[in-house]
């Protein structure tokens, strides 16, 4: 099959305009150094039938499954996908990587965008949504950028110790090159962040704190947003479990500013890892500093409904110098993903869906500890929480993998003040069995 949609004339035609004889003098530019002399060593072509076999044996030689049950979240949730969401998202008009520059040929497109932005904004209690950004991990680094715009000359940030690892090393490697102060605040004894560390911090720009935090805690958002406040900084409120909403008061009821996250949760596989989507809402007077794209609502020259990018200037896509963003892709498929599953779900449906994952998730902790583990924090949990037991975990979590179960994930390696603790995650995906099956290889 051919993947090159010129035909031969086609090719000598613009070679012919451009003024050169062949594609070779395209390329006469690069430095002979960097370019590739010999061809390339790959495997010989496979039928269609032989490349699934091929991908089958690839698949059969993973430690962990599509079978297994894993018992982690840590910022990657395992979740029932409706059957409407692949049926709606893999039509023509959806399934698409195209960037909606021009609205009179994406306008369906565009309205996707529109509707997971107003259903984002619902969700988090915010003003305005953008059209999502890369991950969760650089929409917490876009975040903490867009407080330090907002606050002008102040130069020192601090994002709580709790929240995920990957994104605090994120935010690290954007700010290194800078110089602006990242300041990490830490934890207390009931896994929440420690708000008295901000005493004595000054030129303070923003305040970011994770809610269920990396622990499984939920954060006490309107005392960190009034802490963040007292100080004249932005409070940035980020998520890697967006269900949580379904059940708790929304950031933006608790003081917020700004709200980031991970949707992964919403109808998008886990997919070793990617690709995710980067929530990204703000209050309203911020939207000017927001990065990323917006999809605004208007009217065409005969008075109809129409929908546009708006307050996304140039800059952002061709002089990368005066952007407020480079981050200025949005994931466009995973955002109308994630649409499609809100609006299938509805409120009452992620408000239910929320309580079942936090019903089995105290389910869990309460037949650990009669097992005879301990929870190591004192703060309330949604779907994830830390346990230690009173011998090693090991020899148990190899017994459960011979039972196809993958439970907890050793903390040691993240904190190492928590080595041989364990992070647990429960959805809705997990069956009351599977739990009792754990917990019986605990008691052994």
């Amino acid at each position: 099959m051919r993947y090159l949609p010129h035909t031969d004339d086609e090719i000598q035609a613009m070679l012919q305009v451009v003024g050169v004889e062949g594609l070779e003098d395209l390329f006469a530019p690069v430095p002979g150094g960097c370019r590739r002399k010999e061809a390339m060593d790959l495997p010989a072509p496979m039928t269609e039938w032989e490349l699934k076999d091929h991908v089958r044996g690839l698949a059969a030689m993973m430690k962990v499954k599509p079978d297994f049950k894993v018992l982690i979240g840590a910022g990657s949730y395992d979740h029932h996908i409706p059957a409407i969401i692949p049926a709606l998202t893999s039509r023509s008009e959806f399934l698409t990587s195209y960037t909606p520059y021009q609205p009179e040929m994406a306008q369906g497109t565009l309205q996707g965008i529109f509707e997971y932005q107003t259903l984002t904004a619902r969700l988090l209690g915010m003003d305005v949504a953008n059209a999502s950004i890369y991950d969760g991990a650089s929409a917490l680094a876009e975040a903490l950028l867009m407080g330090i715009r907002i606050s002008k000359k102040k130069k020192k940030v601090a994002i709580s110790s709790a929240v995920h690892p990957h994104y605090r090393q994120v935010a690290r490697t954007y700010f290194r090159p800078t110089d602006f102060e990242l300041v990490e605040l830490p934890v207390t004894a009931d896994g929440r962040t420690d708000l008295a560390a901000l005493e004595g911090l000054e030129d303070l720009a923003a305040v970011a704190v994770q809610s269920p935090n990396f622990f499984g805690i939920i954060e006490d958002l309107g005392a960190a947003a009034a802490a963040a406040h007292q100080r004249e900084a932005i409070f940035i409120t980020c998520f890697t479990e967006p269900l949580a909403y379904g059940l708790l008061k929304n950031p933006g009821s608790c003081g917020a500013d700004i709200v980031c996250g991970e949707g992964q949760s919403f109808g998008i596989p886990r997919c070793f890892g990617g690709p995710g989507l980067g929530m990204f809402a703000c209050r309203q007077q911020y939207v000017r500093s927001m990065p990323g794209r917006l999809v605004g609502q208007t009217t065409d020259l005969d008075g109809r409904r129409g929908y546009v990018l708006t307050l996304s200037t140039r800059e952002q896509h061709i002089r990368r110098e005066k952007a407020t963003s480079n981050i200025c892709s949005n994931q466009g498929l995973c955002a109308m993903t994630a649409g499609i599953y809100m609006a299938a779900l509805g409120g009452t449906g992620l408000r239910e869906l929320a309580r079942l994952n936090y019903d089995k998730a105290e389910y869990f902790k309460a037949e650990l500890v009669r097992a005879g583990a301990g929870i190591c924090f004192a703060g309330p949990t949604f779907n994830e929480f830390v346990v230690e037991f009173d011998r090693s975990f090991r020899p148990v979590a190899r017994r459960l993998l011979r039972k196809k179960v993958v439970a907890g994930l050793e903390l040691g390696g993240h904190y190492p003040r928590l080595k041989d603790k364990y992070l647990f995650c429960v959805t809705e995906t997990v069956s009351r069995e599977i739990i009792d099956t754990v917990i019986e290889e605990v008691r052994r």
